[in-house]
């Protein structure tokens, strides 16, 4: 999701219907799609960069692109990446990617998509 301001915010995390398991991604999906609206609201420009599990996805590649995209004021990475003991590796992936291509970034960890423009709000102007 873009609003119709120019992007200052990247969200980076999992795409809720590429994760695998018996589960149902329709109520994580609209939460972060709620969670986003919260951003145009305040006319800031967000973005998305969501992963999948699927193993379907270059992580370096769509990251990377996604982060040299545009000049970003902060980076928020979102809560189920971080809270996934068996996924260390590619939170480790993803923080270095961030320092890497927008090292003039902050970065925000939300607590669930519902906070994704609090957490970013903190460290936007």
């Amino acid at each position: 999701m873009d609003t119709a301001a120019s992007p200052r915010v990247l969200v980076i995390g999992f795409d809720p219907y590429r994760v695998p398991g018996p589960w149902d991604p329709e109520p994580v999906a609209k939460a972060i799609e709620a969670g986003l609206t919260k951003f145009a609201e305040h006319g800031v420009g967000v973005e998305t960069c969501l992963i999948g599990l699927d193993g379907s996805d270059d992580v370096e590649a769509v990251v990377g692109n996604a982060l040299r995209a545009h000049p970003w004021e902060c980076v928020t990475v979102g809560g189920g990446l971080r809270h996934s003991d068996d996924q260390v590796e590619l939170l480790e992936q993803v923080i270095n990617l961030v320092r890497r291509h927008a090292p003039d970034a902050a970065i925000a960890f939300n607590s669930t998509p519902a906070t994704t423009y609090e957490a970013a709000a903190r460290w936007i102007e």
